[in-house]
């Protein structure tokens, strides 16, 4: 009897620690009300080789304006007749940072933002005259982020604004599952062929908000790594000598083997 008190005791001690409460769940742990942290000034997504984008030039005269857009009419896929659905058509970017815009030419913008575009092709068909008073709209195209790993909705996102932060996108991908490590989030970003991996605090606001990571580039990869238990998980069944739920099944074989002993 006494051996079985014990035991209770013991299993009773294993399930307090197993339930005590997680101290790496929450967001900006360091975070007090009135807290100001400044956060670095961000100049938008800067385009390059490869991305696609959108540019529509208006203006008074209609007849120029058509002649300076490129043509939206796309041919139906699966139909046989001249029928036309109208769809987006834009520049993609070259090797060598340009574009070739209608009646001007290449125009080299790689390294420019949305709104430095817009102002630069404005100022040049206004500077050849080839119409005045035009207006000029610069959408992205094929500019995305990507977020796995630990997450409610991994998956692959469009920039929809210049400006898209960390945690905008795990908000986009349904927040972090809550096997997620809010210390070791990692942003993978690929300049110029090289790679470069960012580990991220979701811990500590002020880490967050001066990392290069915080806000986001095109093509970006965030992944959130797992913590220990969904790491257990992924072996046979999670039975491990770290697993709870072992200690749990041993401690209740246990339990059966001193009643049965108690009996005899």
């Amino acid at each position: 009897m006494k051996y079985s008190k014990l035991l209770t005791v013991a299993i009773a001690a294993m399930l307090i620690v197993s339930c005590k409460t997680p101290t790496r769940v929450s967001y900006f742990q360091d975070l007090k009300n009135g807290n100001v942290n400044t956060i670095t000034s961000h100049a938008g997504i800067k385009l390059k080789e490869g991305d696609k984008i959108s540019i529509v030039v208006k203006s008074k005269n209609n007849e120029i304006s058509s002649l300076l857009n490129l043509p939206v009419q796309t041919t139906m896929v699966g139909y046989t007749g001249d029928r036309t659905n109208r769809g987006m058509v834009g520049y993609t970017i070259d090797r060598h940072g340009d574009i070739d815009f209608p009646m001007i030419g290449k125009l080299h913008i790689s390294g420019m933002s949305r709104e430095e575009v817009a102002e630069y092709v404005k100022k040049v068909i206004e500077e050849k005259e080839l119409a005045k008073d035009v207006v000029v709209t610069v959408e992205f195209l094929n500019l995305h982020f990507s977020v796995l790993g630990e997450v409610n909705r991994p998956g692959e996102f469009s920039f929809g604004q210049d400006r898209v932060t960390l945690l905008e996108a795990l908000a986009e991908a349904g927040d972090m599952t809550i096997h997620g490590m809010r210390d070791s989030v990692y942003v993978l970003r690929t300049i110029d062929g090289k790679q470069t991996a960012h580990v991220v605090s979701m811990l500590n606001d002020l880490q967050l908000i001066s990392s290069p990571a915080y806000y986001l580039q095109q093509n970006d990869v965030v992944y959130v790594v797992p913590n220990d238990y969904r790491k257990r998980q992924s072996r046979v069944n999670g039975n491990t000598f770290q697993s709870t739920s072992f200690w749990i099944s041993i401690s209740s074989v246990l339990i059966s083997l001193v009643s049965l002993i108690h009996r005899l």
